[in-house]
């Protein structure tokens, strides 16, 4: 016959939900990373189709002033790209999402306004990008401090 002693304790069993929430974050960091890092090489590489469907007018003129402009078009690229490595790579996460943040808001407003009922990947995106923001609350923390004069 076996007994417990003071000094012997029970093992508690692990917590569900932070095991959840912890692979939720990894997947959701390894889809955003593996979608604008790919997303990013295609826009510096071109190495995928474009689509067989003709895009909206204004969703044309918008991609050619890009083009045009010269520079933006592969900045944009190559932000999409290191910061889908940094994801990717599991580091500098809150620095990679800072960067992505205005991209992902303006992927958001090109679907919206320019490519009205195609809201599915830009809705992705932005949960992806709000829920990671989420997990990293505590590095963004002191930019909403208020500053001591």
């Amino acid at each position: 016959m076996t007994t417990l002693t003071l000094t012997q304790t029970v093992a508690a069993p692990s917590s569900l939900p932070s095991k959840l929430s912890r692979y939720a974050a990894t997947g959701a960091r390894c889809s955003l990373g593996l979608l604008f890092f790919v997303c990013g090489l295609n826009g510096l590489l071109s190495f995928i189709p474009p689509p067989a469907e003709p895009m909206p007018e204004a969703a044309v003129a918008f991609g050619v002033a890009l083009v045009q402009t010269g520079y933006m078009l592969p900045l944009i690229s190559g932000t999409e790209a290191v910061a889908g490595a940094l994801l990717l790579a599991n580091r500098w996460i809150p620095l990679a999402l800072t960067l992505l943040a205005p991209i992902v808001v303006n992927i958001f407003a090109f679907h919206l306004y320019l490519t009205p009922g195609s809201y599915g990947m830009a809705v992705a995106v932005v949960v992806l990008q709000a829920f990671l923001a989420w997990t990293q609350r505590a590095a963004y923390r002191p930019l909403f401090a208020p500053r001591q004069l």
